[in-house]
């Protein structure tokens, strides 16, 4: 006798943006999103946003609070790299190799896997003068030399930094939780080889609220204002986080991989999302929607937002919001 258990019930993501060509809707994007207002409830939520998603880069503001917390005394443009998925610009690179020498580490400590710039026109001239995959040039380097510092600093293994169960890793763990208000629902390993920590959409917003909103002098407000201060080292100088921080004022803002994006505002308010799909272009034009209907009125919108189609190298459609 067999019996069939019936499978749990699951949330149909709604479509947040659509891909339109000559006027023709050609596909959709479908995910979750929340808004929360600036006494941290819940004013917008579309899909499921209590599920829990693997934040990737989005989570990389507690990861540097962590290596704070930790004993690094890290400030300005090196703590922003310490929370960065940088372009792999000269100016990222150079501070990295300052920041492994600063602390007695060899580059081939880093557990990042060799990579191009992030930045198609740095990978494009990285490569033209010869250069081959780096770890320095890995995106997430700047993290990863933080985290070795913050090793070195109290002792601990550094060959085995990456390792779940290292200390660091556990203070990660506290750090993402305390600032998310909820605990990790699993732990995975990120593009970059370092844990990863889930958490539904509404923990990751409220954690950039707890950011923002943190008291001066605390790790978690040094990791924002050392954000919003350097955005170019957060992401570079032609992605939409450095613009949406350079240009709307006390703004927090941090993408990950498979199309996450995480945005505080100075007041407390704050919004999560994923793109179920993992389609990095749709991230702009849900993002610039979502700040409209947080009443944020800036011109950069309008460029994070506008995500072309082209046909035989003309602009013939777009990718927009559907919400």
């Amino acid at each position: 006798m067999t019996s069939s258990v019936a499978p749990a019930t699951a949330v149909i993501p709604p479509v947040l943006a659509e891909v339109v060509r000559s006027g023709f809707v050609e596909g959709h994007h479908r995910g979750s999103l929340v808004v929360l207002a600036a006494d941290g409830s819940v004013e917008l939520a579309l899909g499921d946003p209590s599920a829990p998603v693997f934040p990737r880069s989005s989570n990389k503001p507690m990861q540097a609070a962590a290596v704070l917390r930790a004993g690094l005394d890290l400030a300005g443009e090196r703590l922003a790299l310490a929370a960065a998925s940088h372009s792999g610009e000269d100016f990222h690179l150079d501070l990295v190799r300052k920041m492994l020498a600063e602390y007695g580490i060899s580059a081939d400590e880093l557990r990042t896997p060799p990579d191009l710039p992030l930045d198609p026109v740095a990978a494009e001239a990285y490569l033209a003068t010869g250069h081959v995959r780096d770890r320095v040039t890995m995106n997430c380097s700047g993290k990863h030399t933080a985290m070795l510092a913050a090793c070195e600093l109290n002792g601990w293994d550094r060959a085995a930094y990456l390792d779940p169960g290292h200390p660091l890793q556990r203070l990660v763990h506290s750090v993402v939780e305390e600032a998310a208000g909820e605990p990790v629902a699993a732990v995975g390993t990120d593009g970059c080889g370092a844990p990863l920590m889930a958490l539904s959409l509404t923990g990751l917003a409220r954690a950039f609220r707890h950011f923002v909103l943190a008291a001066p002098g605390t790790a978690e407000r040094r990791v924002a204002d050392a954000m919003r201060a350097h955005p170019e080292y957060v992401a570079g100088t032609r992605r939409p986080d450095t613009w949406l921080m350079r240009e709307v004022p006390g703004t927090l803002s941090k993408m990950g991989a498979e199309a996450v994006q995480a945005v505080a505002l100075a007041d407390g308010r704050a919004l999560a999302f994923k793109i179920d799909d993992g389609a990095g272009r749709a991230l702009g034009p849900v993002l610039a929607r979502a700040l409209r209907l947080m009443g944020v009125d800036a011109p950069v919108l309008d460029r994070i937002g506008h995500m072309p189609l082209l046909g035989g190298g003309d602009e013939v459609g777009e990718v927009r919001a559907a919400f």
